[in-house]
């Protein structure tokens, strides 16, 4: 039995993309033994827990220390487990634990998943001062797999030059395809049948750009409201926002809302929106689209991989890139809006909200996308596949 160790700053019950991807995947692996080592966040979590298919070993202390007190912990498993390779999921504290082990041991592959979300300047500008051991994950990784083409390109500015595979998150089909509320739920104040509602679940974070749908209401009928779901930094600044030009009556926040618990939520919308100014693949477009709402994006980042606005004229793809795309770009998947214009935003929703035609088009395409190319268990055979490549590629 193969036996990978995974390097991972965060995992369960902290559940982002990222999080939520290396669980559907492992647990869908069953011949391979999968060890974690991850940031113990929580003082009341277990030092070690089965999750799923994945052993994992959580170490206290900063973040700042989990890369040189993982890569002593790793040592010691290597010398139990005898690793075929190790995984690092993303370029961050994981990342330096998994480029400190393989400095050691050179002989044990080393497979980088990126993830990342954030804008690549924020991030280059967030390790300026490691910069050049930063660029070292990159480039002593032997194998490299994205989800999306905008990061895979990340990885070859940053110096890697090896094999590179394009294999995106997924969604769980069953779990969104369902178009009933459960009887007697009401999960906002705002649902009848007057009113259209625009939902965004997302981080309250600058990236995001809730505030521009927020200000996009200023454009749009009286009827049309906005449900958020979601914490962060910027919860107080946009609750102000909604205050400050008389909209708090058609902005409702709903703080944290658990991600099984998000169909629910999907099922009394009518349209999924977030203007990301930037995107590592967008995972909550693809299960809004899996839940029959039409979405409405930005075309930065990895959403243009499945977002196909025909309207729109994006920059020519190079081959490789064309074959990392889902789709046709001619197949309408969802709407464009423009990077911090509330306007455009507006023209986007009167457009859905007053063509059924396109609106039906676009659910079904979506739909149908999803279904062909982001089913959980199609993205774990091709991680498997990635699996078998890179260690076709090992030393």
């Amino acid at each position: 039995m193969k036996k990978i160790l995974i390097f991972s700053t965060a995992y369960y019950p902290f559940v982002g993309g990222a999080e939520v991807a290396v669980k559907e995947i492992t647990d869908r692996i069953n011949d391979i033994q999968f060890d974690m080592l991850t940031c113990r966040l929580d003082g009341q979590l277990p030092i070690f827990e089965k999750i799923g298919n994945v052993n994992v070993y959580r170490i206290s202390g900063p973040k700042l220390l989990f890369p040189f007190v993982a890569f002593f912990m790793a040592k010691k498993l290597n010398d139990k487990n005898h690793y075929n390779f190790i995984w690092s999921i993303m370029a961050s504290y994981g990342g330096f634990a998994a480029l400190f082990f393989k400095i050691f041991h050179s002989e044990i592959l080393f497979l980088l998943t990126l993830q990342e979300g954030d804008p690549i300047d924020y991030i280059k500008k967030k390790v300026w001062f490691v910069y050049p051991l930063f660029k070292r994950i990159f480039t002593r990784a032997d194998f490299v797999q994205a989800i999306s083409n905008y990061l895979g390109n990340w990885a070859r500015e940053m110096g890697f030059r090896g094999p590179l595979e394009i294999v995106p998150n997924g969604v769980d089909l069953n779990k969104f395809k369902s178009q009933i509320l459960p009887a007697g739920r009401q999960v906002s104040n705002l649902k009848n049948k007057e009113n259209k509602i625009l939902i965004t679940t997302s981080r309250l974070v600058k990236k995001n750009a809730v505030g521009d749908i927020i200000e996009a209401l200023r454009y749009l009928p009286e009827n049309v409201k906005l449900l958020v779901l979601g914490i962060g930094p910027l919860e107080k600044e946009l609750k102000s926002q909604a205050l400050s030009i008389g909209l708090q009556d058609r902005v409702e926040f709903l703080g944290y809302i658990s991600h099984k618990d998000l169909p629910e939520y999907f099922r009394v919308a009518d349209i999924f929106i977030r203007p990301s100014l930037s995107e590592g693949l967008g995972s909550s477009f693809l299960e809004a689209m899996a839940a029959g709402l039409p979405v409405i994006g930005t075309p930065v980042g990895g959403i243009p991989d499945f977002l196909k606005d025909p309207s729109i004229n994006l920059p020519a793809l190079s081959a490789d890139q064309a074959g990392g795309r889902q789709g046709s770009g001619q197949v309408p998947t969802g709407l464009f809006c423009e990077v911090n214009n509330p306007e455009s935003i507006a023209e986007k929703v009167e457009l859905l909200l007053g063509n059924d035609e396109l609106r039906q088009k676009i659910i079904k395409n979506a739909r149908e996308l999803v279904i062909k190319n982001y089913d959980w268990d199609l993205i774990a055979d091709k991680m498997k596949g990635v699996f078998e490549k890179a260690g076709a590629f090992g030393v």
